[in-house]
């Protein structure tokens, strides 16, 4: 997500109480007497609860950390190589064009219509999607852009041109990977599945928020298709073998009115925008006169990666947010089960139930599972119990009294929804991963500097620290099964620096040190893979004096124990970490290597910060690592 702190949502400014004003004095004393006091209470909710499953097993993390490393450089343990895989700008295959396959222009002088048909930019979210043992489709999300890198000027001029490269650097990519017999991959050019979806790809709207007025617009009357997807950050994968990509930082595209009304201003809209500029060249995001389109951003779009003909959809019933991820499992009887968090601070974690459970063969027999259900938002209770609360249109106050007219615009405003029925307010909930041992599910709260400042909620049982600058991994398993309401929660870790002068940022790590947890990830094993995205205005300074760059780190859910596997170059964050099934090659994502304290570089010094990969211009990657023996990776 975006670095620059300045530019960070915080919209919430709901009177929901904190969870330190509703538990009693005693436990209010205990929050206040220390992290070591308040870990370890919580921890006995989940005794009887997976704990057990967790003590089953032998050694899990079989490699030597790496030391922490500032160099600008990709560094992995001894016995493992990194191989550069699919950068911005590669071409992505399509075949058949006459256009052909073309290359990466160094001074980013790339057309827009070329960069339709190549990698985008800033690789976030992705998963491989196995075709066999050594074929597969890797689809990766391209979270946001770099204005200063993505155009040769970068923003000194500005035109229709410049606007319609930005869009088409956003959204998501298919490609085809291929193995070779030395274990190295590569992408496959021509491929039928190759596949660019971008900001100007139209899609349907499906469930309750279809056709509703609040959707619609002059573009499209009837409220049921849209243009383009952006700002894809984190993702899910459903059982029937589709890809859901997860829309986060939307607004900021959206030029807001002098004065935004009280919906706008919920979801952090602004006059004149982010400063990205796109409502000059492209009406839709003049939100003075279009005041519903950015209503149909903040959406999870579920897209069939093995059709490249296929129309994605975005599925309302999974509500709006700015989305991170997307993590599906299933409930006993069948039905689907989405858990998803909302990347800003004092927003939630969601739930959403499938009305119909999951059937065989695949996709075309699985297209409405995620337009009906129920949409649930989590409240974490002090003593480590916790209840997922329905947001229904009329239950839990949830009517028209309360400003929703129906389900439709109940979605719609699921921050306005979330706020009423009184859930809690969490330090950035990102990504959601869970365990395959033990149905435990594990999220990762990145950070909240605003935590206990002057006029932002103070802290409470879930998010224990003020000025947060950290950030922990919080876990809770479902007291009877994934579709149940109620559940019982604890902290994995508290993030930080033992040597850090606050204690509030010295954490509970039980092994490598690290802050700002954003991506997870399980492996088959059980292994909690952990990516880090510390701010590049943060790094190397204060908390963060002696963590070096941002990291991939290897957990054990059992013992606690945390190894850094990884350590990424200057600027960059790691993120959408996945495996092949036989764990002999982890994916890994290098996004916006060379990034400062904004989000745009100088075009004047574009390699000032990094020349990650290649020695020019740094280009987000994807990599592919490797034991040199053929080995399972992490053992």
């Amino acid at each position: 997500m975006p670095k620059d702190f300045s530019m960070m949502e915080d919209s919430n400014a709901c009177a929901n109480p904190d969870l330190h004003a509703l538990s009693d004095p005693a436990r209010r004393v205990l929050l206040r007497g220390g992290l070591a006091a308040t870990v370890g209470g919580l921890l006995a909710p989940l005794a009887g609860c997976g704990q057990a499953a967790l003590a089953r097993g032998g050694a899990l993390l079989g490699f030597r950390s790496v030391p922490v490393s500032s160099a600008d450089a990709v560094v992995v343990p001894p016995g493992y190589v990194a191989e550069l895989l699919y950068a911005w700008g590669d071409p992505i295959g399509v075949p058949g064009l006459a256009a052909g396959q073309p290359a990466f222009q160094p001074d980013a002088g790339n057309s827009a219509d070329e960069q339709l048909l190549q990698a985008g930019m800033h690789h976030d979210g992705m998963h491989f999607f196995a075709a066999g043992s050594d074929r597969g489709l890797l689809v990766v999300n391209h979270e946001y852009t770099d204005e200063g890198l993505l155009h040769a000027d970068g923003m000194k001029t500005w035109s229709a041109e410049k606007v319609r490269k930005s869009q088409a650097a956003l959204g998501v990519s298919v490609v085809e990977l291929a193995r070779a017999a030395d274990g190295r991959w590569a992408v496959q050019r021509p491929s039928s599945y190759a596949r660019r979806i971008s900001a100007r790809t139209p899609m349907w709207i499906g469930g309750p928020a279809a056709g509703h007025t609040l959707m619609r617009t002059e573009f499209d009357p009837g409220g049921r298709q849209v243009i383009g997807t952006f700002n894809n950050c984190a993702h899910g994968v459903t059982p029937w073998g589709t890809y859901l990509s997860c829309e986060e930082n939307f607004v900021g595209y959206f030029s807001g009115p002098p004065q935004p009304d009280a919906h706008a201003k919920r979801w952090g809209m602004v006059p004149g925008g982010y400063g990205l500029r796109w409502h000059e060249h492209d009406a839709r995001f003049d939100a003075t006169l279009h005041p519903n389109e950015f209503n149909r951003f903040g959406w999870v779009v579920e897209i069939d990666p093995f059709d490249p003909r296929s129309t994605p959809v975005k599925r309302t019933a999974l509500g709006r947010a700015a989305h991170e991820g997307a993590f599906v499992t299933q409930a006993a009887d069948g039905r689907a089960v989405v858990y998803m968090g909302e990347d800003a601070r004092f927003e939630y974690l969601y739930k959403f139930v499938s009305r119909d459970p999951v059937r065989t063969g695949g996709y075309a027999n699985n297209r409405e599972v995620l337009d009906h259900g129920t949409l649930y938002v989590a409240r974490f209770d002090a003593g480590g119990s916790g209840e997922w609360i329905a947001l229904v249109h009329g239950q839990n106050g949830l009517d028209a009294s309360a400003g929703f007219a129906d389900q439709g615009e109940l979605l719609i405003k699921s921050r306005q929804a979330s706020d009423r029925v009184g859930a809690t307010k969490m330090d950035r909930p990102e990504w959601i991963a869970g365990d395959p041992r033990t149905a435990t599910l594990y999220c990762s709260l990145t950070n909240n500097s605003d935590r206990g400042t002057e006029g932002q909620p103070g802290v409470d049982a879930a998010n224990p620290r003020a000025n947060n600058t950290m950030g922990e991994v919080i876990r809770w398993t479902e007291v009877g099964g994934h579709a149940a309401t109620r559940f019982l929660w604890d902290h994995f870790m508290l993030a930080g620096d033992p040597a850090n002068e606050r204690a509030e940022a010295r954490g509970n790590v039980k092994g490598d040190a690290f802050g700002s947890p954003d991506g997870l990830w399980f492996d088959p094993r059980g292994v909690l893979w952990i990516q880090t995205d510390a701010s590049g205005s943060s790094l190397g300074r204060g908390d963060y004096a002696r963590l070096g760059n941002n990291m991939l780190l290897a957990a054990d859910p059992r013992s606690g124990e945390v190894r850094r596997f990884l350590t990424g170059p200057v600027g960059c964050e790691i993120t959408g970490t996945v495996g092949t099934a036989d764990m002999r090659t982890l994916f890994v994502n290098i996004q916006h290597p060379g990034e400062g304290g904004n989000d745009h570089g100088d075009p004047a010094a574009a390699r000032k910060v990094s020349t990650w990969p290649g020695g020019g211009r740094p280009r987000s990657a994807t990599i592919a690592i490797r034991r040199l023996d053929g080995g399972v990776v992490g053992t």
